[in-house]
């Protein structure tokens, strides 16, 4: 993906900022991948039990999904959001690392939803994540509207609160699915398909 920033006197902090927070999700979503290439089909001698193997990672499968999609979705935020940053100072470094640090747990909590789902901390690892993960974006984004005419010089205090609300939504649907969770599982994740929904009600921007 080739970036348009828009503000052409973004730091060389800022820049190098921004590549290490892409290789960091683009590590997490490769590992991702690790769960489906250790798991083992077993022994088929016919096409009939490759298919009945296959059809046993469903659940492996989904949840590869929607791990991998809700990723991208955290990754298109922080694109959209940096295209406006042009210095980041050593909190929204710090607040940008917290967020990865839940971006690299994701491929484990993934793990441990499909492998443990039948206990509370295994249904609850993956949502855990996610939320915290958004949360750190957010609060990310706070602090650099806090500090906008020298973070954000190119938006206007209430375009730089409209770019939030998209992080805002999100949170929110995360809280929702932290508390729904524990009750039915992965499908509590379909509620981000919302998130567009409820970023425009926010009177945010969801492209």
């Amino acid at each position: 993906m080739i970036r348009q920033r828009r503000h052409p006197a973004a730091t060389q902090r800022t820049v190098r900022l921004e590549a290490f927070t892409d290789g960091v999700f683009a590590i997490a979503a490769t590992l991702l991948v690790l769960d489906l290439t250790t798991h083992s089909i077993g022994k088929v001698t016919s096409d009939a039990e490759m298919w009945d193997a296959l059809a046993g990672m469903g659940e492996l499968l989904l949840n590869f999904v929607l791990s991998f999609v809700l990723l991208c979705l955290l990754w298109m935020v922080h694109v959209q959001q940096f295209e406006h940053v042009a210095r980041a100072d050593s909190v929204l470094i710090w607040l940008n690392n917290g967020r990865l640090l839940f971006v690299v747990l994701v491929p484990f909590a993934t793990g441990l939803i499909t492998e443990y789902q039948e206990y509370f901390a295994g249904r609850m690892a993956m949502p855990v994540t996610f939320f915290f993960a958004i949360l750190f974006g957010w609060v990310q984004w706070q602090w650099a509207v806090h500090r906008r005419d020298v973070m954000l010089p190119d938006l206007t205090e209430e375009q730089a609160v409209g770019y939030g609300r998209a992080s805002l939504s999100a949170l929110i649907i995360g809280g929702v699915v932290v508390a729904l969770s524990p009750w039915i599982g992965s499908a509590a994740f379909l509620l981000f398909l919302l998130d567009g929904v409820l970023t425009r009600a926010l009177g945010g921007k969801s492209d």
